[in-house]
């Protein structure tokens, strides 16, 4: 009687993460003893557009003992058949050993010398995707029991904290190749992951202007997240699809599980939790085994949109941030292919990103995409240079005050986009001593935080941290302990932050309090771009 084997698509392996609430590794193999099989491909069915379809494969038992091809007629023929295909094997093994590309490395260093609003933080989406289980939509996803105070996560067959890859360097990623030691000191030559240690972040936030209220807020709101994950290891901008069952206050309107889900594990492994390690490892596995199951494979990387390239540009960068605190061989096909996406997502002409591939760059959603970039390069992956001097004339294209200020779509002042615009000068190399870098700050420092728009504050932030100096301790204190005294403390929204400017309104509780907590991790999530602080330095 025959048997139907499906074979799954020519995806990247996701057998070393664990599906949440499964009885095991994903995949398995088993063999019949002392039986052969016969295996006939049959023709795949139709495809349709961006969709790759399992192949049907026929297996047929037959009885090995009245099998032709073990009889010594067929064994002469078999053995010359054996050592051409082999002699041809290890002759191709040889010409794409000899074309494969080096690794590259390095920062993204570019020195050159009428706008829409923004309507939704994330455009809803329209791009085909789909669940783990394809068989069920997101609402048809078992839920927890309502009285549960935080989202319970069964334990799979195997802990993600069994497995062993390779331990990285303390500083992220080994290097392969050579540190210039000649680099001018004032250009950008920090902005790396080795502050992302919870047994030593502690010192790290001290040193940096952060204190123990700012620690417990970044705990309390990691809980929070927690607490909120779906059972299928996903997010949801409106979080009462969850454990919440809407016992907390404001939830989003935006529906991409993949945008919320990368932006609710950004603040984890910010605080040097990682699928791996530490005491988030489950939920950070479950995260990232949904993240990896929304790639959908096409000739030019794996897409993460979900219909918008903001979901892309977050995915990508927790996948390599990911792959770069673990070295999780795993990982590395995935952040490559969401990293292959965005090169190939960009505008040729203008040089930023927008909601679609090619489509002419805004600003907002260039910052997310450089910062993918960046991450990748943290994470020794393949970016092309060419596209980081795309972007650098892309920023050329919407700066105002010769750079020291920026607008969405043309040259304009704008809060949040010169927040960053000026982020992205830093990350595309320009110096400290450069005068619109200095003017930028200046404005920055006069308008100071915000009281209600995250998303200028996330940014400002970071840009403010790397300046260091006067202008940031005055910005930090008041960030700092606004902050604090902000975060819910009491009932189910115990640990959370909810602001309605900035679009605050449509990414709801989930997006405020993911922004708020990596506002309060500035001091070690990315080490300062121009000082000569270290890790040592820091104890």
């Amino acid at each position: 009687m025959p048997k139907s084997l499906s074979v799954e698509p020519d995806l990247p392996d996701r057998s070393d993460l664990v599906a949440p609430n499964a009885g095991g590794r994903v995949g398995a193999a088993g063999s019949a003893s002392g039986r052969s099989l016969r295996v006939r491909v049959l023709p795949p069915p139709p495809k349709t557009d961006e969709e790759t379809l399992p192949l049907q494969v026929d297996v047929e038992e037959t009885p090995s003992a009245g099998h032709r091809w073990w009889s010594p007629r067929g064994w002469s023929a078999w053995g010359v058949s054996l050592v051409f295909h082999c002699g041809l094997l290890l002759t191709l093994a040889l010409i794409v050993e000899a074309a494969r590309p080096g690794d590259t490395a390095g920062g993204l260093i570019v020195d050159t010398s009428v706008a829409d609003p923004l309507e939704s933080l994330f455009e809803e989406g329209q791009g085909e995707s789909f669940l783990l289980d394809s068989a069920q939509t997101a609402d048809e996803i078992p839920q927890p029991d309502p009285l549960l105070g935080m989202l319970s996560i069964a334990e799979p067959g195997q802990s993600a904290s069994d497995r062993q890859p390779r331990r990285p360097s303390p500083f992220g990623m080994d290097p392969s190749e050579p540190i210039d030691w000649l680099m001018r000191t004032d250009g950008p030559t920090g902005g790396g992951l080795e502050g992302r240690n919870p047994q030593t972040r502690a010192a790290l936030a001290k040193d940096g202007g952060g204190n123990e209220l700012s620690e417990r807020a970044v705990e309390h709101g990691l809980r929070w997240l927690m607490a909120h994950q779906r059972e299928d290891g996903s997010w949801h901008f409106n979080h009462h699809k969850g454990a919440c069952r809407g016992q907390c206050r404001d939830p989003g309107t935006e529906t991409s599980t993949t945008a919320a889900t990368a932006l609710a594990l950004l603040p984890f492994l910010g605080a040097g939790y990682t699928h791996t390690e530490g005491e988030y490892r489950q939920v950070v596995n479950n995260g990232i085994y949904y993240l990896t199951g929304r790639a959908l494979k096409t000739s030019e990387g794996l897409d993460f949109q979900e219909g918008t390239m903001y979901a892309q540009g977050l995915a990508a960068i927790v996948l390599c941030e990911a792959y770069a605190m673990t070295g999780d061989p795993n990982l590395r096909p995935f952040a490559q292919g969401a990293v292959d996406f965005i090169v190939y997502a960009q505008d040729t002409k203008g040089g930023g990103w927008r909601y679609t591939p090619g489509e002419p760059g805004d600003t907002t959603v260039t910052g997310w995409q450089l910062m993918g970039l960046k991450s990748g390069r943290l994470a020794r992956l393949r970016v092309p240079t060419p596209v980081i001097a795309l972007v650098a004339h892309f920023l050329d294209g919407v700066q105002y005050d010769d750079g020291a200020q920026y607008g969405y779509m043309m040259p304009e002042a704008r809060r949040t986009t010169t927040a960053i615009g000026l982020l992205c000068r830093m990350y595309t190399g320009w110096r400290r001593t450069r005068p619109a870098l200095h003017r930028g700050v200046a404005y920055l420092s006069e308008w100071g935080p915000s009281d209600d728009d995250m998303y200028y504050n996330y940014y400002a932030t970071q840009v403010m941290r790397h300046w260091e100096g006067p202008e940031w301790e005055r910005w930090n204190v008041r960030m700092r302990d606004y902050l604090i005294e902000t975060q819910a403390a009491a009932g189910h929204e115990s640990g959370s932050w909810y602001f309605a400017g900035g679009h605050g309104d449509k990414g709801g509780r989930l997006y405020n309090t993911a922004m708020a907590v990596m506002i309060l991790e500035v001091y070690y999530r990315y080490m300062p771009l121009y000082g000569a602080e270290s890790v040592e330095d820091a104890f």
